[in-house]
């Protein structure tokens, strides 16, 4: 998936929703995004990452 479709799949989910990252010990909240810029002709990345809060 590519930001583009990200974005578009998003604008299908109601506002208020909270977005999730699913993972090994259960789902996360997402606190932030991190971009990633490669060479070399990798694609880009958009990493989302976790909350680092414990609610």
């Amino acid at each position: 998936m590519n930001v583009e479709q990200l974005i578009a799949a998003l604008q299908q989910m109601p506002g208020q929703a909270v977005v999730l990252l699913e993972g090994d010990a259960g789902y996360s909240l997402v606190g932030g995004l991190a971009f990633e810029e490669n060479g070399n002709g990798v694609p880009d990345e958009v990493i989302l990452l976790p909350s680092m809060e414990d609610d």
